[in-house]
Order: structure tokens, then C-alpha cells, then sequence
């Protein structure tokens, strides 16, 4: 399997599948899609609207990572279901974070 994240120089980018709308907040591990690539998957009670899912993801991001809030954005993907968060930190620490997720 490949990697859920890409390293950069002040933190690492995160790739996730959003699924909006379901019954709890929570991260369910890894997936390689059809094409290859391979993200981390996430659900969360918030709707599709205004922002409100891709918000409760970013809060739900930082507390299972251990950053600030602030520390977690989506880069790309805003309306889609596959996206790219940001995670500004320190790399290593993040990527071991990560790693314990998947």
C-alpha cells in the first residue's frame, strides 16, 4: 500500500475520502483505491453544506493528530469527496501520528 500523506518542509499533506452524513465522527483506516492511490477514510455526522462537513473533518483530524485546530486545512477537494488536507507540524512527529491512524 502506498503512503495516505506527502512529507513538506513545515508539515505533511493528508489525503482523505469524506464520507458527510453518517451516524458518528470517526477515521476507519486506510484504502488503495482502483487507480492506486491510497487515502485515509473518514466520516462525519456534519452535512455537505457551507462548509460544515470539510469543517468537521479538520476538527476531527486535528484531535485524532494532536495539533491545533488551526494547524489543519483542506488544500483541495473542498466540494469533492476525495481531498487533500494540510497538517502544518513537525513531519516526523506527524508521520508517526499517521502511521498509528492507518
Amino acid at each position: 500500500m502506498g503512503e495516505t500523506f506527502r512529507l513538506r518542509a513545515d508539515g505533511i499533506d493528508l489525503f482523505v475520502r469524506l464520507t458527510p452524513k453518517a451516524a458518528s465522527d470517526a477515521l476507519d483506516g486506510a484504502e488503495t483505491s482502483a487507480d492506486g492511490r491510497c487515502y485515509l477514510k473518514a466520516r462525519v455526522r456534519a452535512v455537505p453544506e457551507k462548509g460544515a462537513a470539510n469543517s468537521a473533518l479538520e476538527k476531527l483530524l486535528a484531535k485524532a493528530l494532536s495539533v491545533p485546530a488551526s494547524s489543519v486545512a483542506v488544500v483541495t477537494g473542498g466540494a469533492a469527496r476525495l481531498k487533500t488536507l494540510r497538517v502544518r507540524g513537525d513531519p516526523a512527529e506527524l508521520t508517526r501520528r499517521v502511521s498509528g491512524l492507518a
